[in-house]
């Protein structure tokens, strides 16, 4: 049964130009890899026919946004691209693969199960070489043609350039900063391929690039792009035998019963449904603050009097410094507002070391998180002789659930979403991530174009404005 069905019969979601593909260049990578004794099951040859698909120009389908495919794992994921790609270096003479996962262990085992590949009597003499070095692992064909391995934990990926292809495996654990190192690889590329393969991300996973890309087949928007996922129905039953052959294609033929079950015994629940059925947390599709309760909370001016507390925050490109800041009335209400908020690019860092250093006099705390950006500027303020606070994952937990708790008990304020859209649109779409231990939450962007750094920022301010014992006095002036 298995074997038989086509990738449209597996997949719970497949996006892709269908409309604009004319031929695909698998049907020659077929041919040679069946003579290298290599069979591809139909929903493999499928997804391997839209991933090499081209239009009536003669550029990949896909070319613009790449190939994404989520899935449960042991399906032969890597089997089937790692076998395609290298087919594909023996019949384009310089062809240059980037193949990257996250983790060392996993890029060593896709590098061993490649060169097991080259060595086969059939494919030997279009080897050059084989080099092993850490960090330098690659497969170099006699044609010109080379597969690099790396894992992106180790940095690896900045300094290469001009690959033609690059495989980011294991894209759960895919961060936008680590993408960025990436991608301008292929800048000079003629004809450049992208292809993400990862798992559903577990809580706290850096998925905001593997999640854009299902967010955009979802809302339709998969231009120039392709996505495939192959999970069970969401309301199934976890041992349902007809709900695992629907999440994995290659069940029971190639990925036997036991293997299966032994996750089902050991995992526990949510675990199952992620690793062996492939199905996502929905955690992330909509934010946690209603319009109605940010429509709620907001005032037309700032009420008068309160101590002043300041949060920082950057995103993770630093392309802008949000600066929020919290007001503390003495019956326990608070208003907030993004206080400043200004370019990198256009007016660098200092000014923003100036802002606080000003106003600290009359603050009760300036607060920086651990994990942000921002926390480059801790020494130009400690030379400022300003006192930061810096959060860790308790206190960020901490200060998130105390924003969410005051927004639901109405006692917390902030202006119209026309006098501040930063902080409207931030708020309006920030949903929460895990993290430490004991399901604390934090804020986590839904997508990789969306800044939540202004409501990262008021919400450090109510932290500090909360928790910090400096009292200079009513100077509610100074947050304007």
């Amino acid at each position: 049964m298995a074997r038989g069905r086509r990738l449209s019969e597996v997949a719970a979601v497949l996006e892709w130009p269908e409309e604009q593909a004319v031929r695909s260049d698998f049907d020659r990578i077929r041919t040679v890899a069946a003579r290298m004794g290599i069979d591809y099951d139909p929903w493999q040859a499928g997804l391997l026919w839209i991933l090499f698909s081209r239009d009536s120009d003669g550029r990949y389908c896909c070319g613009q946004g790449g190939l994404t495919v989520s899935s449960c794992r042991q399906i032969g994921k890597t089997y089937t691209l790692g076998t395609a790609f290298f087919v594909k270096c023996m019949l384009s003479p310089g062809l240059k693969v980037i193949w990257t996962a996250h983790h060392t262990r996993t890029s060593d085992e896709t590098f061993a199960d490649m060169c097991s590949l080259a060595q086969m009597p059939a494919v030997a003499r279009h080897i050059d070489h084989i080099r092993r070095a850490n960090g330098q692992q690659e497969i170099v064909f006699a044609n010109g043609s080379r597969i690099m391995f790396g894992a992106r934990e180790n940095g690896f990926g900045r300094g290469l350039h001009g690959a033609d292809v690059e495989v980011f495996d294991e894209s759960q654990i895919l961060t936008d900063r680590a993408l960025s190192n990436m991608i301008p690889v292929m800048n000079t590329a003629t004809d450049p391929l992208a292809v993400f393969l990862g798992n559903p991300p577990k809580p706290g996973d850096p998925s905001d690039v593997f999640a854009t890309k299902r967010r955009q087949a979802q809302a339709g928007n998969a231009k120039g792009m392709a996505y495939v996922e192959l999970a069970a129905p969401r309301d199934c039953d976890s041992d349902d035998r007809e709900a695992w052959a629907k999440a994995n294609p290659s069940y029971p033929l190639r990925t036997s019963e036991d293997s299966i079950i032994r996750m089902r015994q050991l995992l526990p629940e949510d675990d199952f449904r992620r690793e062996a059925l492939g199905i996502w947390d929905e955690t992330g599709g909509a934010g946690v603050i209603t319009p109605e309760t940010w429509k709620a909370t907001e005032v037309t001016a700032r009420p008068d009097g309160g101590t002043v507390s300041f949060g920082v925050d950057m995103p993770p490109d630093r392309s802008e410094i949000s600066i929020g800041a919290c007001a503390r009335y003495p019956d326990g209400t608070a208003h907030v507002e993004l206080a400043a908020c200004q370019g990198v690019h256009e007016h660098g860092t200092r000014w923003a070391v100036d802002w606080l250093a000003d106003r600290w006099p009359h603050a009760s705390a300036v607060v920086i998180d651990a994990q942000s950006p921002a926390l480059s500027l801790l020494p130009d303020l400690k030379a400022r002789h300003v006192k930061v606070t810096v959060t860790g994952a308790r206190d960020i937990a901490q200060a998130t659930g105390r924003m969410l708790d005051m927004l639901g008990a109405r006692t917390v304020t902030h202006l119209p979403a026309a006098d501040q859209p930063a902080l409207a649109d931030a708020a309006l779409r920030a949903t929460l991530r895990t993290v430490g231990q004991g399901g604390m939450t934090a804020w986590q962007r839904t997508g990789s174009d969306i800044d939540i750094s202004p409501l990262v920022a008021v919400t450090l301010a109510l932290h500090g404005a909360f928790t910090s014992r400096r009292h200079p006095g009513r100077q509610q002036k100074v947050m304007v």
